[in-house]
């Protein structure tokens, strides 16, 4: 049998993905191991500068983007189509983002791209996908929790509509698209045959709330926003220095939250024993749990309750989570070499394979493997290259 170093050893993504939800996509492959070239503008993709930054470097930026190659080309140039076309027949995988309608105008749909090489799977992501009702709309990761319901499942009652502070609408769909591209290599290894993938930001939205749309056409009504949802103890609680999470909705953590708080008698009381009573006397089980913690620190209070083993875990800032040991213990952030930073810290492996490992790269400077692409993949000489860049083509 052959060996590999990684798990996508030897597969070659052709990325012209921009912003959020196609790169990472991408970036999820090539932290898999595939080869990924991201096809830029001249002067590289615009979310380069996009903030915050790190020592001079886009932490957005890299966040989608390390790992890759670069090859920064005027797509509107005659002289890009031999390229595109060549590394489209030199490729496993075509990822594009852009509005549903607009790859095809550039001469590069589905009906081109499996004639020029048969085997290649196209990766489409969008707003609302390639067909349906709002198929031409654009939009960014906020109109999946928009037209979704997640906007109006998330705080309490009488709030205005709050969505998530991380792009959680783009994360989910990078990964949906990947999934669905391994999916497609592992359904082409047997029919020989390439195919097309179609997701969307508005279907990941429907993916988060999928149970109360179903309750709510199934007869359930519209659900009630904010912890009376679940049964308490659920959600955030205050303590003196900061804040916990509470989450103990299963039935045989109630007896473990009754041993927690010295209320072993509620164990057989009538307005706690089934969860919608729990729900209905909600108010009373948070009195207890908030005098409790009245007198507790953040430590204190998730040792007390994960001694009595309930569900329980501090509410970190963005600065405690990061002195947090548990990211870089588990390499789910990486310090890698940068040619901005000197070095930056980006998402790393979140699978911790026994034998092929994640492969975690740096991010390249715009157009720094324009060359190295074209010469080894397309035997393009010096010449040549040097021909392209006078005329604007490549950069």
């Amino acid at each position: 049998m052959a060996e590999v170093s990684s798990p996508l050893e030897g597969v070659r993504v052709l990325d012209l993905g921009r912003h959020q939800a196609g790169p990472r996509c991408a970036q999820v492959l090539a932290r898999l191991g595939a080869e990924v070239i991201k096809v830029e503008r001249l002067g590289g993709e615009e979310t380069r500068t996009h903030g915050p930054f790190a020592n001079g470097q886009s932490a957005y930026f890299v966040q989608y983007n390390s790992g890759k190659k670069s090859l920064c080309i005027d797509m509107r140039k005659e002289g890009s189509r031999e390229i595109i076309e060549g590394l489209i027949k030199k490729s496993d995988i075509f990822l594009q983002n852009f509005r549903p309608g607009t790859i095809e105008k550039m001469g590069y749909g589905w009906e081109t791209l499996k004639t020029l090489n048969p085997r290649i799977i196209m990766v489409n992501v969008s707003a609302y996908g390639q067909f349906g009702p709002y198929k031409d709309k654009i939009g960014y990761d906020p109109v999946g929790q928009a037209v979704s319901g997640v906007m109006m499942v998330t705080g309490n009652e009488g709030m205005p509509p709050i969505r998530a502070g991380v792009p959680i609408i783009d994360r989910t769909t990078a990964i949906h698209a990947a999934i669905g591209a391994l999916a497609a290599l592992r359904e082409r290894d047997i029919s020989g045959k390439g195919q097309t993938i179609d997701v969307c930001l508005a279907d990941t939205g429907y993916s988060y709330t999928e149970i109360p749309v179903t309750a709510y056409v199934g007869g359930a009504g519209e659900p009630r926003r904010g912890d009376g949802v679940q049964p308490a103890p659920n959600g955030a609680y205050q303590c003196k220095d900061g804040w916990i999470l509470l989450s103990t909705g299963d039935q045989h953590q109630w007896p473990r939250v009754c041993n927690a708080l010295g209320r072993p008698e509620w164990m057989e009381d009538d307005r706690f024993t089934e969860r919608h009573r729990r729900i209905e006397n909600a108010s009373t089980i948070n009195d207890a749990v908030n005098d409790m913690h009245a007198k507790m620190t953040i430590k204190e209070a998730v040792d007390h309750w994960t001694k009595s083993d309930v569900t329980a875990a501090p509410v970190n800032s963005i600065a405690q989570a990061a002195d947090d040991p548990h990211p870089w213990e588990r390499r789910a952030m990486v310090e890698v070499p940068d040619p901005i930073a000197g070095s930056i810290y980006v998402s790393g492996d979140f699978w911790h394979f026994s034998r092929t490992p994640a492969v975690v790269g740096s991010t390249p400077m715009p157009g720094e493997h324009t060359d190295e692409v074209l010469s080894d993949l397309l035997d393009f000489s010096q010449d040549k290259l040097d021909e392209l860049r006078a005329a604007e083509v490549i950069g």
